[in-house]
């Protein structure tokens, strides 16, 4: 009984360890677009028109010619850019960050096919800028 309590004190410790490692950025925009409340359909799938350095970890790393789920766009505010988040979608097993939702500028993709036409425009929360 011990040495499970034990364990699931280390465990506990380490959770906690991972949370505070967790950084919350400075939001990208207030409000932003999804297919569903939840923001976890599809909109739209496009190819990534020229290679992208990711400035932080919102981002994700791009290079030419990789297909991208898109899942929202943020509603841009003032002189900010605009930037979608999705997901990089691959044929082949072990290509970097694929499954990894992340922000990208919308000008480093040319959208192919949306799936979405209905949408509706959502506040940000800190979560959407979430950073491990």
């Amino acid at each position: 009984m011990a040495r499970s309590a034990c364990s699931l004190f280390s465990l506990l410790l380490i959770g906690l360890a991972q949370v505070i490692k967790a950084d919350y950025m400075e939001k990208l925009a207030e409000r932003k677009i999804c297919a569903d409340e939840d923001c976890s359909y599809v909109i739209s799938i496009g190819r990534v028109v020229d290679d992208y350095i990711a400035p932080d970890c919102r981002f994700l790393n791009l290079k030419e010619g990789q297909f991208m789920y898109v899942y929202s766009k943020l509603v841009p505010e003032g002189q900010g850019g605009e930037f979608w988040s999705g997901s990089i979608y691959s044929d082949h097993q072990y290509v970097e960050q694929m499954g990894i939702i992340g922000y990208f500028p919308s000008s480093m993709v040319r959208e192919q096919e949306v799936f979405q036409n209905a949408t509706m425009e959502l506040p940000t929360t800190a979560i959407d800028f979430y950073c491990d």
